[in-house]
């Protein structure tokens, strides 16, 4: 859930320069450094997922790759699944994930034809061959721009001299014969250095672009996008049918019934007010309690369908107001420079509370920590304890209800939550402030 780092925001650069000169320096290094890395990674895993894959289908007439082919394509969607994920944790680029099922117990025959229909499949084999060529030049610029510089440096401190061995050494297109010429290198090198210092994360998103560009399907995209929508609203009805019940029936059992009561119980008082004054008194003092009950009990309701220092005051301190009735400390850092939209911070406000009373209850953690942000044109909101972890969408931990009720506004859940903790739950929901 929780990645490197980003050089820049989605589909492009961060300029943010709050830290001034040194934070594009460190921005500068770390995109050379993870360009290597990736340039590193690239060739070798590329070429072995393009010649498996290939290898595989070619043994499809002889039947041996109806077997291969299911597991080629496996590594091949693995691979581009994990440059997916580098892609928006080192530079914002988000790359979508398009893929058809297939189900889990198919044969291997069926398997293999229905990945063979896949669009996204051949988009990810149409991707290896250039990720092995332009991909890796894009992936090692960001390195080359500011390790080749060095040489250009050490040419003009006297290794000219080794380097020529009594001949011309190039640099670049400078011919190095002498000292002067070495200092021309050097005057090379430094151009370099100040090109590498814009240029250098930039070309790093111009890689994921350029796998953006493969791996990605407007169409796809869009018919992902209906799906998506269409389940979230068969969520949101179920979810707002399941709400209108449980009201009606927490008025019925609860407030109702009070009230009921309490009718009965001023009818007896009307009857015992004469001859009974003592018993009516207790009577009155009875139903005065229960008033109080009821009116409590309908501000619960209230509270439970949208509370009203939400309305009133706005997410932040609404979810500040959440973590003072929790009896494990909680630290709420916000930064709302606005307010979202009523629906978005209800479905907010609601996540972040299953999720607090998640950690309450099965986490064990003895300390919770809640940041709130807005950023990017997204509503991020983190939940970290110090509990045992362990963690789960799908688990019962009512994390999946989450998961619904962000997936109305096109919002995600990422979960971190590993064996000894910590557990973090981050959550993303569109949105503008207001």
């Amino acid at each position: 859930m929780t990645g490197g780092p980003r050089l820049g925001q989605t589909d492009g650069m961060n300029t943010d320069t709050k830290d001034g000169g040194g934070s594009r320096t460190r921005a500068v290094v770390l995109a050379a450094v993870q360009g290597l890395v990736l340039a590193l990674a690239v060739l070798p895993s590329t070429v072995l997922c393009l010649v498996l894959t290939l290898v595989s289908l070619a043994l499809i007439p002889l039947g041996v790759g109806l077997v291969t082919t299911p597991w080629a394509l496996a590594v091949v969607r693995t691979l581009a699944g994990t440059r997916r994920r580098l892609a928006q944790e080192w530079c914002g680029v988000r790359i979508p994930v398009v893929y058809r099922p297939v189900p889990a117990d198919a044969r291997p025959w069926t398997r293999t034809a229905g990945l063979l229909r896949d669009p996204q499949t051949w988009r990810d084999l149409r991707w290896l061959p250039v990720d092995m060529t332009a991909g890796f030049v894009t992936a090692l610029l960001p390195a080359v721009l500011l390790l080749y510089p060095l040489e250009g440096f050490a040419v003009a401190a006297g290794w000219w001299r080794v380097l020529a061995d009594g001949g011309t050494y190039w640099y670049g297109f400078v011919p190095v014969t002498d000292q002067p010429t070495a200092l021309g290198a050097a005057a090379t090198a430094a151009v370099l250095l100040v090109a590498a210092y814009p240029l250098a994360p930039r070309l790093l998103v111009v890689h994921f672009r350029l796998t953006r560009a493969l791996l990605a399907s407007p169409q796809e995209e869009l018919a992902a996008r209906v799906r998506v929508l269409t389940e979230t609203r068969r969520d949101a009805v179920d979810t707002s049918a399941a709400e209108l019940r449980r009201i009606e029936r927490d008025l019925h059992d609860g407030a109702q019934a009070r009230l009921v009561a309490m009718g009965m119980d001023l009818g007896t008082v009307e009857m015992l007010v004469d001859k009974d004054p003592e018993q009516a008194k207790r009577l009155l003092a009875q139903t005065r309690r229960s008033s109080a009950e009821a009116l409590a009990e309908l501000r619960d309701l209230v509270r439970g369908i949208h509370p009203p220092v939400l309305a009133e005051r706005g997410l932040g301190d609404a979810v500040r107001a959440l973590a003072l009735r929790l009896p494990v400390a909680t630290e709420v850092e916000v930064d709302l420079p606005g307010r979202a939209d009523a629906p978005v911070e209800s479905a907010a406000y609601f996540a972040v509370s299953e999720i607090l009373t998640n950690a309450v209850k099965h986490s064990g953690a003895d300390r919770i920590w809640v940041d709130l942000h807005h950023g990017e044109g997204r509503l991020r909101i983190s939940v970290t304890d110090n509990g045992r972890g362990g963690a789960a969408p799908g688990a019962g931990s009512g994390l999946a209800g989450v998961e619904r009720r962000l997936g109305t506004f096109d919002g995600v859940l990422a979960v971190s939550s590993p064996a000894g903790g910590p557990t973090m739950a981050t959550m993303e929901i569109p949105c503008a402030l207001s």
